[in-house]
This record gives C-alpha cells, sequence and structure tokens, in this order.
C-alpha cells in the first residue's frame, strides 16, 4: 500500500465493474487461469480503446485492475473492480487531459465494446485448445454450436456499471488496502463456527436495501467448498495495472503527469534498517533443549550446499 500510495495523482478517481452473465461464470469455474486472463485483458482494452477515441476522452489513460471471484454468499461471481484516473495523457504526450467532472465514458458504449471483445476472445480459446466444457455444456465442445451458444449473450446490456466515483486519492488507497488481499470473506463477517455449520453476514442485493443484510448458515463442508472455489490458479496475478499504469512504464508515466499537473515530486520514503531474524523450526534441540535455526532448505534429491561441519552442527 506504501508503494501505490506513491502513485496516486491529484485527480478524480473512477470505479468501473465489468461482471459476467452466470452461464458464462460456468464456463470460467473450468477454464479459470484462461478466462480470467481473458476477462483482465477485454476490461483493459475496452477502457484503453474507447478513452483514446477522439470523440470521447482522446487519450491514453492508466488503471488498476482487481478480480474478484466470489459474491457476498461465496457463490462463484467473477467480476473485475477497475480503478481508472480521470483522464489521460494525449497522443503527443504534451499535456494531461481530464475528463468531465463526475463523468468518464457512457457505460453503454463501455458495456457493448467489452462483450464483443470478451466473447470473441472466449471463441479465440476454444479454437486454440484453450477451454474445456463439462457437464451440462460439454455440447459446446465444437466450435459452431460455441459460436450458437454464445450468441445471444451478445444482445446483454448490463455487463459493466460504474459505481460513484471515488472522493479523491485517499479513499483510492482505503479502498486498494480493504479489498485487494482479501480473498472470499473477512473474519468479521463470520458469526459462529463449528464441525456442524459456519454461520456468517451476507448482503442479499435482490431485496429492499433496508433488508439486505442477513444472517447465512451452510454446513462445514458446504462453506469449506465455497471458499476453495475461489483459490486461483498457482502464480495468477488478480492485481494487474494497464496503460499509463503499467510495471514498465509507471514511474516515468506518473512522474510526467506530476510535471504536467503542476504537482511536486513526493519526497522518497526514507530508508528503514529492518532486523533480519533467522528462521527457526518449532521444535527444540532434543540435546540441549535451545532453538535450532534452519540453515538451509533443499528439494527431495537436490544435494545440500552447506559446509559439511555445519550440517554435523546443526543436526
Amino acid at each position: 500500500m506504501a508503494a501505490r500510495a506513491q502513485d496516486l495523482l491529484p485527480v478524480e478517481y473512477f470505479h468501473v465493474v465489468f461482471t459476467l452473465p452466470a452461464q458464462i461464470a460456468q464456463i470460467a469455474f473450468w477454464n479459470k487461469k484462461a478466462v480470467y486472463d481473458l476477462l483482465f485483458r477485454a476490461s483493459a482494452e475496452t477502457v484503453m480503446t474507447i478513452a483514446a477515441d477522439p470523440k470521447r476522452l482522446g487519450a491514453k489513460v492508466g488503471m488498476t485492475a482487481v478480480l474478484h471471484t466470489w459474491g457476498s454468499a461465496l457463490i462463484h461471481h467473477p467480476h473485475i473492480h477497475m480503478i481508472v484516473p480521470g483522464g489521460g495523457l494525449s497522443p503527443d504526450g504534451t499535456k494531461w487531459i481530464a475528463c468531465k467532472p463526475g463523468f468518464f465514458v457512457h457505460v453503454q458504449v463501455l458495456s457493448r465494446l467489452f462483450r464483443r471483445f470478451f466473447l470473441d476472445g472466449l471463441l479465440a480459446l476454444h479454437r486454440t485448445g484453450q477451454s474445456v466444457f463439462y457437464g451440462d455444456l460439454a455440447q459446446l465442445k465444437e466450435t459452431r454450436a460455441l459460436a450458437t451458444w454464445l450468441a445471444p449473450f451478445r444482445k446483454i446490456e448490463r455487463v459493466v456499471y460504474a459505481k460513484p466515483p471515488f472522493g479523491g486519492p485517499k479513499a483510492v488507497l482505503a479502498y486498494l488496502s480493504r479489498y485487494t488481499h482479501r480473498v472470499a470473506i473477512s473474519n468479521s463477517r463470520l458469526v459462529s463456527a463449528d464441525a456442524r455449520t459456519v454461520a456468517f453476514r451476507w448482503k442479499d442485493y435482490r431485496t429492499r436495501q433496508s433488508d439486505r443484510h442477513k444472517i447465512m448458515r451452510l454446513a462445514t463442508h458446504e462453506f469449506i467448498r465455497r471458499f476453495l472455489i475461489h483459490v486461483l490458479p498457482d502464480g495468477f496475478h488478480r492485481i494487474r495495472h494497464y496503460g499509463l499504469l503499467a510495471s514498465t512504464s509507471r514511474k516515468v508515466s506518473i512522474a510526467k503527469i506530476r510535471s504536467l499537473l503542476g504537482e511536486a515530486q513526493p519526497e522518497p520514503a526514507p530508508q528503514v534498517a529492518v532486523e533480519v531474524i533467522p528462521l527457526t523450526l518449532r521444535e527444540p534441540c532434543p540435546c540441549c533443549g535451545g532453538p535450532m535455526r534452519i540453515i538451509e532448505i533443499f528439494r527431495r534429491g537436490q544435494k545440500p550446499q552447506s559446509p559439511e561441519p555445519q550440517r554435523e552442527q546443526a543436526a
């Protein structure tokens, strides 16, 4: 979060959400890495393409995208939360183009382009053998069958919506710190748990706002199943940066934008010496009772690199 604080700009920020219909989310459940990657890519390309249009904003923008795969009841509901600064650099990079106060781009325009990018990408994954189908959708293994099945989804409008803009850079940082490193449910929502049942608070968005807060009780094994749905593939990054905020050019872009906005560059955080405490094993030494320190970690079959005397002493 300290690193992200260095990147915040003195501009209005917008919160855009890209989500998927439940039927397509079922395909994502079987093809998590491929479809989640596509969801990231399609949503980022949508925003950058529309923002670059001279009829819209006519600027190169940047964004931070966060993948959430859950709903309030822990069901599988993949969607992207995108945080976008309210403006971008002109095509020649000489000025900052700000969007209208309180307005980024038309949600309907975002929705239609995202829908096309995502559905075309889903077909491309199928043609290259990167997706699989099971159960009720096993008949979609044929490309023509999948194209026919996807046709009605090309008319669905509400797959993108915009939340009210953030109150300022501090609100953006508060959002990031609260949601980006949480998986499915926070401890504060848990009401009770035992060997048979887990109870937790959730919001039912289908009812009136005054009646939304409810308690859900699930069998313990069902709660564990729902939680494990949201474990991502190994090495998958669920926080990604695009455009002006892409990792390769972020520092240069942010410095340039600050210069164009007349804002002084932030002072670098002072370097604080951190004491390195060696790892220890939980079990004490069986001879002297003292803590056993880890001097090396190696895989099965791998030759240890530590000197022989140290290994004998540690043993």
